[in-house]
C-alpha cells in the first residue's frame, strides 16, 4: 500500500491510499492522519497495512489533480508524515565518502565509511520539512546549498520499519566542509528536508535494498543535472542503522530517518531560487520540490 495525505479546501487534511492513479480517502476516526495510523500499528505490533486496511473507503481524486503547488484554494498533497523528529544517517556510500573528502581536503569522511559505525545527525522537526511542490530552503549564509536524495524509512517501534518514502535532505555543504563541528548548521534549517509524495509499506516495496534512486534537477526549463545511485550501495543494512539511531536514544513512534546519499551534485549545480528538483526511488514514486532563498536571521516562515 502506499499513504498519502493531502489537502481539501474547506475540509482540511485528509489520509489517502495512492492505488495506481487514484487516491481513495480512507480518513476516519481511528486514522485521521498518517502518524496516527503509524502509532496504532506500532501499538497493536500489526503492519501498516493491517492497519490501513480497516479504514472505511470514501471519496476518490486523481493523483495528478493532488500533485500540484500548493494553494490553499485546491486540493493538494502534503507532507505523507507529520513526523515529530528526522535523523539521517551519513557517508553511507563510497562516493558520499570519496567526494566530501576532496572537496574539504580531509580525510574524516574515508574513515567514517570504513568505521564499523554511521555518521548518525538530527536532521528536522516537521515544522521545519517540505512536503511535495513544497519549497526547500536555500540558507542566506551558504553559497553551497545543494539536494541529496535518499531513501527514508518510517519507524513505529525502536525494532520496526513500518514504511518508506523519499527525503531530499538539502545540505548547506561548505558549512560542512569549512569545519564538521558546523555540521547541525549545515543540515538543520527551515525547509531542509523534503519527504514525499507517500509512505510505501514493506508489501509494496519488498526489496529496499534493491531500489534504483534518481534526481533530476532543472533551472529555467532547462536539465541541469541528473544522477543516479542504488540503494545496494549503501554499506550497512538499513535494520543496523535503525539500530544505531535508537541506541541508548529512544525515537517517538513515527520518526523517519534517511539512509544517505550515493547521488552527489556536483558543486556548480548548488541550488538557486527556482530550480526545481526531481527524485525518483523504485517502488515509491517521485517526489517534486522548488527551490527558495531564506531570509536572513529570524526567519519564521511556516511548513506547507
Amino acid at each position: 500500500m502506499k499513504l498519502v495525505q493531502f489537502h481539501i479546501p474547506g475540509t482540511g487534511k485528509r489520509l489517502g491510499l495512492l492505488e495506481g492513479e487514484s487516491v481513495i480517502d480512507i480518513t476516519c476516526a481511528e486514522c485521521p492522519t498518517a502518524l496516527q495510523a503509524v502509532e496504532k500499528a506500532a501499538e497493536t505490533g500489526d503492519t501498516l497495512d493491517d492497519v490501513l486496511s480497516g479504514c472505511p473507503r470514501g471519496a476518490a481524486y486523481r493523483f495528478e489533480d493532488l500533485d500540484v503547488p500548493h494553494d490553499p484554494a485546491k486540493p493538494h498533497l502534503l507532507l505523507p508524515i507529520d513526523a515529530p523528529e528526522v535523523w539521517g544517517c551519513g557517508v553511507t556510500y563510497l562516493r558520499s565518502a570519496k567526494t566530501r573528502d576532496v572537496d574539504s581536503d580531509q580525510n574524516i569522511y574515508y574513515r567514517v565509511y570504513n568505521s564499523q559505525r554511521p555518521e548518525v545527525f538530527f536532521k528536522a522537526t516537521a515544522s521545519r520539512c517540505a512536503g511535495p511542490n513544497g519549497q526547500i530552503g536555500i540558507r542566506s549564509d551558504s553559497k553551497l546549498t545543494a539536494t541529496e536524495p535518499e531513501l527514508a524509512l518510517v519507524l513505529g517501534k525502536p525494532d520496526q520499519i513500518l514504511g518508506y518514502t523519499i527525503c531530499n535532505d538539502v545540505s548547506a555543504w561548505d558549512l560542512e566542509r569549512e569545519n564538521p563541528l558546523y555540521l547541525p548548521q549545515s543540515k538543520t534549517f527551515q525547509g531542509c528536508c523534503a519527504l514525499g509524495p507517500c509512505i510505501a509499506t514493506p508489501s509494496t516495496v519488498p526489496d529496499p535494498c534493491n531500489l534504483a534512486i534518481s534526481c533530476r534537477i532543472t533551472r529555467k526549463g532547462n536539465c541541469l543535472y541528473e544522477g543516479t545511485a542504488k540503494s545496494s550501495q549503501i554499506k550497512f543494512r538499513l535494520e543496523e542503522l535503525v539500530e544505531f539511531l535508537t541506541r541508548n536514544n529512544p525515537v517517538p513512534v513515527g520518526t523517519v530517518l534517511t539512509t544517505g546519499t550515493g547521488v552527489m551534485v556536483p558543486n556548480e549545480y548548488a541550488h538557486r531560487p527556482g530550480d526545481q528538483v526531481e527524485i525518483t526511488i523504485d517502488g515509491i514514486g517521485t517526489l517534486k520540490n522548488s527551490a527558495k532563498s531564506l531570509e536572513g536571521a529570524g526567519n519564521r516562515s511556516g511548513r506547507r
